[in-house]
């Protein structure tokens, strides 16, 4: 596989975990807000910069879109304690609720709606069910 094959595959996983997302129930998020809100949930209590270096958005997107969710109720910046400069990004009871619901909806369906043949669409999710955890990092966001 090369680089551009990689990109491609990750342009399509993305575009089916939207359709799995969305079958768990419709959000007014951003893909944007999407990311940022997975990004605090996989990494509680972070910084924005470091929200920035993982999800490779600019430093004012990614503060506009904390900025909109923390209004929304769905994410909280608090003081670092051991650097007052800094903010920490941390989502509410709420946002980590309906991450979880989300979370648990398997994309098996979304997978079988855009692949037409079952048996390849089974051995897809199988492939991508070992991948996983192999090049994902465990959660943390409890």
């Amino acid at each position: 596989m090369d680089g551009m094959q990689l990109l491609q595959l990750g342009k399509y996983l993305t575009e089916l975990g939207r359709d799995a997302i969305d079958q768990a129930g419709p959000t007014s998020l951003t893909p944007g807000e999407v990311a940022v809100i997975a990004d605090a949930f996989r990494n509680p209590d972070c910084s924005v910069r470091e929200i920035v270096a993982r999800t490779g958005f600019a430093q004012s997107h990614v503060s506009a879109s904390v900025a909109r969710l923390r209004e929304r109720g769905l994410l909280q910046t608090v003081p670092d304690p051991a650097d007052g400069r800094r903010t920490l990004v941390r989502l509410t009871d709420r946002a980590r609720r309906a991450v979880r619901s989300r979370a648990d909806h398997r994309a098996d369906e979304a997978i079988t709606r855009a692949i037409a043949d079952p048996g390849r669409a089974e051995r897809i999710i199988a492939l991508l069910d070992e991948l996983a955890p192999l090049l994902l990092p465990p959660t943390t966001g409890q």
